[in-house]
């Protein structure tokens, strides 16, 4: 083990360590803070429930701790950590959406790398024989159809059948001053949408876990033996900004707030910033009546190779000075649609329901109905959610 002093320096540097950004906004409720700790770094709770165990840890680019990632301190710990299990975007969250990557071996490391996406989405319980621990150390954004929390699903799931340990080192969730959306149904789950969570679901990784175990969510009703590192410092309302983007087209808040509204555009021709520098913060399309603003999508290796309208002037609007408090909204795919006349804006409507949990949500936007109209559709259901989630929270809730 490193020396004590090395324990103290790098537990205090930790504290900010969660909320530093490289695009700090200015947040009227002054509720961004400093002071936010991420339970990778308390490690003086969950280091002596590791020590002599087989480890295996599912992690990406955002398991870091005052610029080291959690593997190389475990291993300079000398813990026994044997195996990695990466999400999309891949371990070192390089690769992009939606991409396949085989198991491989970690350069720095040289332990095997094993993912959970494309062909593996689901973790098989046989690869975590070997290990009496997994430790899930992942930052999430929040949303529904931000596949990490179906990864983190799926590895309950496999802990479950193998009777392993899970320990999740919990996070903030940069959206958890709000809920909002419809819930999914049953024939709509997919990879984009595993348990039954509008799309903004109000809690960070850990309530989730916590909230699936205890909705009995698992194949068969199964409950995962799970420990929950809580952040310290964090609640409901504090608006905070990851300090490493969770994915390659999330590289700061004004992205991740916007992200849960323009991702229905996914379903769409309409380009969201794909292969700019700017993701989900501008809207576009090739037709100056669309807009003033204008940008032309680029391919961009390890964010997005081949973005549609790739190498085409689109024109729309430029939301890069979006609060950082903003909401969830369908204003700007109603807005949107209107720009397109007779012609149908929404081309992929398969995609557009598995994103939106439903049917119901394209035949309201079809019908003309306004976002209050629709969203008075989801509020019995929203309530409903919302009692249910008190019972799972572990840290004080939004006003």
């Amino acid at each position: 083990m490193l020396k004590t002093a090395f324990f103290i320096l790098i537990y205090a540097f930790s504290f900010g360590a969660c909320s530093q950004s490289n695009n700090r906004q200015e947040v009227d409720t002054q509720k961004l803070t400093d002071s936010i700790i991420c339970g990778d770094a308390r490690f003086d709770l969950y280091f002596p429930l590791i020590k002599n165990k087989k480890i295996a840890i599912v992690a990406n680019q955002t398991a870091v701790i005052n610029n080291k990632h959690l593997t190389d301190i475990l291993i300079a710990e000398k813990f026994n950590l044997i195996k990695i299990f990466a999400p999309e975007h891949g371990f070192r969250g390089n690769i992009d959406r939606g991409t396949d990557f085989n198991k491989s071996i970690d350069e720095k490391t040289q332990i095997p790398i094993f993912p959970l996406f494309g062909a593996t989405k689901k973790m098989n319980p046989q690869t975590i024989e070997d290990v009496d621990i997994v430790i899930f150390d992942i930052q999430d954004v929040g949303v529904r159809f931000f596949t990490y929390i179906s990864t983190l699903h799926y590895v309950m799931e496999a802990c479950a059948i193998s009777n392993k340990k899970l320990i999740i080192l919990d996070r903030p969730n940069p959206l958890g001053n709000y809920i909002e959306g419809p819930i999914i149904q049953k024939e709509f789950e997919s990879f984009v949408g595993v348990d039954p969570l509008p799309i903004v679901h109000g809690l960070t990784i850990g309530e989730l876990a916590q909230m699936i175990n205890g909705e009995h969510w698992l194949e068969k009703g199964l409950s995962c033996d799970l420990i929950v590192i809580k952040a310290a410092n964090y609640t409901h309302s504090t608006i905070w900004a990851p300090p490493i983007k969770p994915s390659p087209n999330l590289p700061n808040l004004v992205s991740i707030r916007l992200y849960p509204s323009l991702c229905l555009f996914e379903a769409t021709e309409v380009s969201i910033g794909r292969g700019t520098e700017v993701p989900f913060q501008v809207i576009g399309y090739p037709d100056s009546s669309c807009g003033l603003f204008s940008f032309i999508p680029k391919s961009l290796k390890g964010a997005e190779s081949k973005p549609i309208h790739e190498n085409k002037k689109c024109y729309g609007i430029d939301l890069r000075n979006t609060k950082p408090d903003t909401k969830f909204t369908l204003k700007y795919l109603l807005d949107f649609r209107e720009k397109f006349y007779n012609k149908e804006m929404i081309t992929n409507p398969k995609w557009f329901n598995l994103l939106a949990g439903n049917s119901e949500l394209l035949d309201q936007i079809q019908s003309g109905l306004t976002e209050s109209e629709i969203r008075k559709s989801w509020e019995k259901e929203l309530d409903d959610y919302k009692k249910m989630r008190k019972k799972y929270l572990l840290y004080n809730d939004f006003e």
